[in-house]
């Protein structure tokens, strides 16, 4: 049911080997009206048997196209140039029926979504049976027993019946399995991953990363690992490729560029990623500005507009990558400083201590103004000055570069242009050693961060005593109950037939959930697909009689008769914002009348709504500019940001956000966090949360309440939650976590649940989480028989009791308020 692993690498590694892939001067470009597209300048690896070289870097910085371009699967309009060496043969420039015979044999790929990856009209066993015997001599029994052997060897269950179920039958993490097993089918040398986890849980995340290590040990594959989750990279990668702007700006040993990452383009990514451990009560640190035009090559360092350690050697002259004696190979011109402790990289993203006047808000596709940063990685104050983020004023930030401000560029790239300016890049006082959080004071005396070095005169003054924190650790305490609800009950009526449909089932997506919401608190569910959390969410935002229980917003029953004022004041107090920026807004309308409907649709008048719009752009740190772009003109965190102001322009007390930062890249999603959390200090907002990034509701929510199969199963304070998870289910979701430290994530035990989620339509007569539970077969019968008979009720969890006979002791140190659901604890 359930395996625990340790998550430590043994492939072995001989730097002898021959590689089995050899990428040399790999360049893709694409046409477009404003001219070439350089989306891959220039790239160059090796791929060693058995070893994984992980590609990391924002949208736009070429990952996927360099993966495309080495499968030889880019569109016909694109130009492609190097070599891709694989067994000393160059698939660049083959015909697609010579790279038809090579893909799926010598080299595979697992893409991003597996559902667009298989053919939906035939059953997966097909599917694999023909990928093995287009290059094998198979008959048709043995190609259909082969894949029946790759289906249970990647872990479906029942696989001979699974082999005859289509894709829509199965769930993503099901379907991503049967991708991995056509990529592994004929023992290829090379396995390309595109991003192979980024649409799944985390718990499935783990078994998915499990079940591509078993191929590459089943094959002895060189594996090219491409995502942004730098969790990931930190636990199943041996070298680390960074990208920015169509080529490789840092490679090294994954040990060596976690431990002494040496370009600012890394060490900004490092510290934008939220942590499970460690401080919450900092803002995260993201990366201002956005990634360049890649139309046209750039003139100096592409990254030079958003380094805070920018010189003026580095506007023109691009760095070529270059050996660090130790490391690896790096491009940066400061590399040298960076390296001998000159200036100090925890210092480069550090959280300043500036005020919002100073700088604070930014916006990226161009505007300008004095003092202010670029884009939407800077946002607003909460990436430029951390106490202006937080709410209050601190003493003025440093100042990491000169003033400089260039062409806006928007297009189809959607890489928005480098308008942004690296005066207001703040270096801050604090750095945290391992997290990356900046916590030890540097001023220039130490001969780290000098005004010589940096470009700019600048000093740098200590954060004062009792200056306001981020985070729900110094939250203030909450006020009246904006959200109550108890007994919710959600179910969905499951037909059958075309024409006449009748009922053969009910399928239960909330049961029996209840809690309390505060004014200024924020309360995050958590679990994963079909566990209910989205389901809730709709309930309540929906403002009618619930099918069962009770919900009352701000003190009004939903489901008592209200006259048709009241019921539009109610919608006024409950606004949501959805987890996809670009597609929750209207593509048709600009950014000025996206604001002002709701507006309109409350009875503001035209002039009051104008100076709200203007108003509401401030707020979320976008600038006046933006007012008149439409969605498609934005990216991805400014089209968010757009959806925060639209959710706020009524002026509501309770804000619902569906996975309202798991579209974004590491950096962008810093700053949005960031700017939530500051919009609650500041206007006392409550929020309800859903995500499955645990780490990013660590810093975000006051308590957490963790949903499977639509019960709750644990609720409580989010740290006694992290510090002391008490139902296995919530054990397991932290365990699958990824942490980005390689040394804490190879040695540390993950809980991988095996199999899938049971039926909603189904659920188990006792407890929802028994055919999954990894403490169930611990108990003694008696409590086996209660776990499978008697469905568990959520109680509180005292340290003074114990175990009781039979059962299994929880982890000490339980706090107030803190509930779970199990027999066995």
């Amino acid at each position: 049911m359930t395996s625990t692993s340790a998550g430590v690498r043994q492939f072995p590694a001989d730097p002898a080997a021959t590689p089995v892939l050899s990428v040399r001067d790999l360049r893709v470009s694409f046409p477009s009206e404003a001219g070439p597209v350089r989306a891959v300048r220039g790239v160059s690896f090796d791929v060693l048997p058995g070893r994984t070289l992980g590609i990391v870097g924002e949208s736009g910085s070429g990952k996927s196209a360099t993966a495309l371009g080495i499968m030889g699967l880019l569109p016909p309009t694109a130009h492609v140039s190097g070599e891709v060496l694989l067994g000393g043969r160059n698939l660049v420039g083959l015909s697609d029926r010579l790279l038809s015979a090579v893909r799926g044999k010598d080299i595979g790929m697992v893409f991003q979504d597996p559902l667009s990856a298989l053919t939906p009209i035939f059953p997966v066993g097909r599917l694999l049976a023909d990928a093995l015997r287009v290059h094998q001599d198979l008959s048709r029994r043995a190609a259909w027993e082969r894949a029946v052997e790759l289906l249970d060897l990647v872990g479906i269950p029942e696989p001979r019946r699974g082999a005859r179920s289509f894709p829509h039958e199965f769930s993503g993490g099901m379907r991503q399995r049967v991708v991995i097993a056509l990529a592994m089918a004929n023992s290829p040398k090379v396995i390309v991953a595109d991003e192979p986890t980024t649409a799944l849980d985390a718990t499935v995340q783990a078994q998915i990363l499990g079940v591509l290590r078993t191929a590459q040990a089943e094959t002895g594959a060189g594996v090219v690992l491409i995502t942004h989750d730098l969790g990931v990279i930190a636990g199943h990668a041996d070298e680390v490729a960074v990208m920015y702007a169509g080529r490789i700006v840092e490679r090294a040993g994954v040990d060596e560029l976690f431990a002494r990452p040496a370009m600012p383009y890394t060490i900004g990514l490092l510290g934008a990623v939220p942590r499970t451990k460690g401080r919450t009560d900092r803002p995260l640190v993201p990366i201002p500005g956005e990634p360049p035009s890649l139309v046209g090559d750039p003139v100096g360092c592409p990254f030079a507009d958003r380094c805070p350690a920018v010189a003026d050697d580095c506007r023109t002259e691009e760095p070529a990558l270059t050996a660090v004696a130790g490391h690896g190979e790096v491009a940066c011109l400061r590399v040298g400083e960076i390296a001998d402790g000159r200036v100090a990289a925890e210092s480069l993203f550090a959280v300043g201590a500036g005020s919002a006047g100073a700088g604070g808000r930014a916006e990226g596709a161009g505007g300008a103004g004095a003092g202010r940063t670029g884009s939407e990685g800077a946002g607003t104050a909460e990436a430029g000055g951390g106490d202006a983020a937080a709410g209050g004023t601190g003493p003025p930030g440093e100042h990491m570069g000169t003033d400089h401000m260039s062409t806006d560029h928007t297009g189809a790239d959607n890489h928005m242009g480098t308008g942004h300016t690296s005066a207001d890049n703040r270096v801050g006082a604090e750095h945290t050693g391992a997290d990356n959080h900046m916590g030890t004071e540097h001023t220039s005396a130490d001969n780290r961060v000098g005004a010589d070095h940096m470009g700019a005169e600048h000093t740098r003054t200590p954060e004062p005593p009792g200056a306001p924190h981020m985070g729900p650790a110094h939250t203030p305490p909450p006020g009246d109950v904006v959200l109550r609800v108890s007994g919710l009950t959600k179910t969905f009526p499951v037909t059958r037939g075309a024409l006449l449909k009748r009922r053969v089932g009910t399928l239960h997506a909330v049961t029996d959930v209840g809690f309390e919401l505060r004014a200024g608190e924020t309360l995050g569910l958590v679990g994963e697909s079909g566990s209910g959390k989205t389901s809730t969410l709709l309930e309540i935002v929906r403002l009618a009689a619930p099918e069962g229980g009770r919900v009352e917003v701000a003190g009004t029953d939903v489901a008592a008769p209200r006259s048709a004022a009241r019921t539009q004041e109610l919608r006024r107090t409950v606004q949501i914002v959805m987890q996809d920026p670009l597609g929750s807004l209207d593509p048709r309308l600009p950014v000025s009348q996206l604001l002002a409907e709701p507006l309109r649709a409350v009875g503001h008048e035209r002039a009051a709504i104008r100076a709200r719009v203007a108003e509401l752009l401030d707020l979320v740190g976008l600038e006046p500019s933006v007012a008149d772009r439409f969605p498609a003109a934005l990216s991805g965190g400014q089209c968010q940001r757009v959806g925060i102001a639209r959710a706020l322009a009524t002026e509501p007390r309770l804000v619902v956000l569906d996975e309202p930062v798991s579209a974004l890249d590491v950096s962008v999603q810093a700053a949005v966090v960031n700017l939530l959390v500051r919009l609650q200090r500041e206007l006392g907002l409550a929020y309800l949360v859903v995500a499955h990034d645990l780490a990013v509701l660590r810093h975000m929510a006051d308590r957490i309440a963790v949903m499977y199969l639509g019960h709750m199963v644990e609720t409580g304070a989010t740290e006694e939650l992290f510090a002391h998870p008490t139902h296995p289910y919530t054990e397991a979701l932290l365990s699958a976590v990824p942490v980005p430290d390689p040394r804490i994530e190879r040695s540390r035990e993950h809980i991988v649940l095996e199999g899938e989620q049971p039926s909603a339509t189904r659920l188990p007569e006792g407890c929802v989480f028994v055919d999954r539970c990894p403490l169930y077969r611990l108990l003694d019968e008696n409590v086996r028989q209660r776990c499978r008979t008697e469905r568990p009720a959520l109680r509180p969890i005292t340290a003074a009791v114990g175990p009781g006979a039979g059962q299994v002791a929880a982890p000490a140190g339980p706090g107030p308020g803190h509930q779970h659901a199990c027999h066995a604890r």
